[in-house]
């Protein structure tokens, strides 16, 4: 069983990039070197599930899971799950959120606790549809937050820590009729939201990281109106700006990506592609704050997937990869994925 470990606000970007106490080389330049992929074989697990929330929770040096969607006749779960790098954990909260899918969660190093907004209830028997509720975990339960002002409700959006300027920075997602492009920050206790006079256009399953070498959050691809999208923003904690690298993944919506410390690259995996659910993805690409390269997977590669999760691990140093759908959307169960990946 790890230690817990305090976080202080000072320490804000090395927990974002995956150290505390001292900066780690890749948050200074960028490395040379191709990590893999490797599957996992724990012997616990949480249940196959599609659009589970995730984040490294660095108070606590573990991953953690929340929700998802299990199957048409279980829609939404409301389990919470650890992992230390080797094995899940279920843990057992006094207090949890509803059940739901698709909603945003990244930790908040200056408060040193996990945050949660919004999501997908779908066919939930009572509620709410799309709550519109702020929660954050401590390592040990959850806490619902009050908030006076906060974002309407939504899911698919994305979300980051944005280490820079201390905030976690949310962008778009699903309202209750259509796809959003507004951009809101969240200070540990009040949400604000800001008006950039540049952004990226409404869309829903974007796929969103902190790119602690350049301080800035980067967010590429998700769905809108004319569908899906190849396009690659940058956000600087001001306004949005967008990039134009020499090569650039396909378009594609509800990817995973995060952050990999170890080599400083924004990693994304995988996604629905311009032809909708028959055109499932399997391709990794590294974002190095200028271009995006195709590295070579490995010779084990996960195989294609969506609506899945990923959060960098800094305790292990990898890049931890779970769950998400490998067949055809209303699909059944077996389309599901219980498994666990890591790159590194």
């Amino acid at each position: 069983m790890k230690v817990r470990r305090m976080v202080t606000a000072g320490a804000a970007a090395l927990a974002t990039c995956g150290a505390l106490g001292t900066a780690p080389a890749a948050a200074q330049a960028r490395s040379s070197s191709t990590p893999v992929w490797t599957r996992q074989s724990p012997a616990a697990h949480p249940f196959q599930r599609i659009y589970p929330s995730m984040a490294y929770d660095a108070a606590t040096g573990n991953v953690v899971l929340f929700g998802g969607q299990l199957g048409r006749l279980t829609p939404t779960d409301r389990d919470t799950w650890t992992w230390d790098g080797t094995s899940w954990t279920q843990q057992q909260p006094a207090v949890s959120p509803v059940g739901r899918y698709g909603a945003t969660m990244a930790y908040d190093a200056d408060a040193g606790n996990v945050v949660l907004f919004g999501g997908d209830r779908g066919n939930a028997a009572s509620g709410t549809r799309m709550p519109d509720t702020t929660w954050t975990w401590d390592g040990t339960n959850w806490t619902e937050q009050a908030t006076a002002v906060h974002p309407t409700p939504r899911a698919y959006a994305a979300m980051a820590y944005d280490a820079a300027t201390g905030t976690v920075v949310l962008f778009g997602g699903l309202g209750k009729s259509r796809a959003l492009g507004d951009t809101w920050t969240w200070n540990g206790t009040t949400w604000t939201q800001q008006h950039p006079a540049v952004h990226p256009g409404a869309r829903t399953n974007a796929a969103m990281a902190y790119d602690a070498a350049t301080g800035n959050v980067v967010l590429f691809g998700g769905y809108t109106s004319k569908g899906a999208r190849a396009d690659t923003w940058t956000w600087n904690g001001t306004t949005w700006t967008r990039q134009s690298p020499a090569t650039s993944p396909p378009a594609r919506g509800e990817a995973q990506m995060a952050y990999d410390a170890a080599t400083g690259t924004a990693v994304m995996f995988g996604g629905v592609g311009t032809f909708g659910a028959n055109d499932l993805l399997d391709d990794t690409w590294t974002w190095n704050g200028t271009t995006w390269t195709q590295p070579a997977a490995g010779p084990h590669s996960p195989p294609r997937r969506a609506q899945g999760a990923m959060a960098y691990d800094a305790d292990a140093g990898n890049v931890v990869m779970f769950g998400g759908t490998g067949g055809s959307f209303g699909g059944p169960l077996g389309s599901k994925l219980p498994s666990t990946w890591t790159w590194g």
